[in-house]
C-alpha cells in the first residue's frame, strides 16, 4: 500500500481558471473563448509552465495579435485573478494529511514566476516535504521525466506514492512509471478514494 501522497496544485488545491479573468474583459463568451483557443492558448500557458517567461510570450502574442494586446498582458499582469481561491475541501484534507503525520508532497505544472506569488497568498504551499515546479525544472507532465525525478528526489519508490491530479493524461503519466494515482473530482470522492487504499483520513 502507498505510503506517501502527492499532490497536483492547481484544481486540486487551487482554482485555476482563465475564465475568472477573462469574462471581465470581454463582453462576448465566444470571442473570450476563441481568443482562449487561438491566441494565447493551453499549449502557450503551458510553455509557461516548462520555464518560458511570460514577458515573452507576451511580446510573441502580441506582436502577432495585436489588436488583442490588452487581454494579452492580462495573462501576465492580472495573473492572480485567474486564481480566486482555495479548494476548501481539499485543503482541510491536506491540513488532515500532515496533522496525522502521512507524508505530503506535490507535483505541479506551473510557471516559475507565479509558483511564488500563490506561495505569498496562500502559504499551506510552503508545507510540502518537497515540491517538483515544472517551470524550475524545464519537465512538464504527464512525461515520465518530472515524476522520476520526483521520485528520485524524494527517495521513494514509485509503488510508495498515490498521485493525485485534475487532469486524465496526468495520471495516466503517474500510473505509467508505476505510481498509484487517483483522478480528482471533488474533495469527498477524494477522501473516499484514499481510505480504500489504507489512508486513515
Amino acid at each position: 500500500m502507498p505510503s506517501s501522497i502527492v499532490f497536483d496544485v492547481g484544481n486540486v488545491l487551487l482554482r485555476w481558471d482563465p475564465r475568472f479573468l477573462f469574462r471581465k474583459l470581454f463582453d462576448d463568451e465566444a470571442r473570450m473563448e476563441w481568443f482562449l483557443a487561438n491566441v494565447f492558448t493551453p499549449a502557450h500557458n503551458l510553455e509557461c509552465d516548462r520555464g518560458r517567461g511570460f514577458a515573452d510570450t507576451v511580446a510573441e502574442l502580441s506582436a502577432r495579435f495585436p489588436d488583442f494586446a490588452t487581454a494579452i498582458r492580462a495573462f501576465d499582469e492580472r495573473w492572480s485573478e485567474m486564481v480566486p481561491g482555495e479548494i476548501e475541501g481539499t485543503v482541510e484534507l491536506l491540513r488532515e494529511v500532515r496533522a496525522k503525520g502521512i507524508a505530503d508532497y506535490a507535483i505541479t505544472n506551473f510557471s516559475r514566476e507565479k509558483f511564488p506569488v500563490a506561495r505569498a497568498r496562500f502559504p499551506f504551499l510552503d508545507g510540502f516535504r518537497l515540491a517538483i515546479v515544472s517551470g524550475d525544472e524545464g519537465l512538464v507532465k504527464p512525461d515520465a521525466e518530472i515524476y522520476e525525478l520526483f521520485l528520485a528526489r524524494a527517495g521513494l519508490g514509485a509503488a510508495d506514492c498515490v498521485f493525485i491530479d485534475d487532469s486524465p493524461a496526468n495520471v495516466a503519466g503517474a500510473r505509467a512509471v508505476g505510481m498509484h494515482a487517483i483522478h480528482f473530482r471533488d474533495p469527498g470522492a477524494l477522501r473516499l478514494e484514499l481510505r480504500a487504499l489504507g489512508f486513515d483520513l
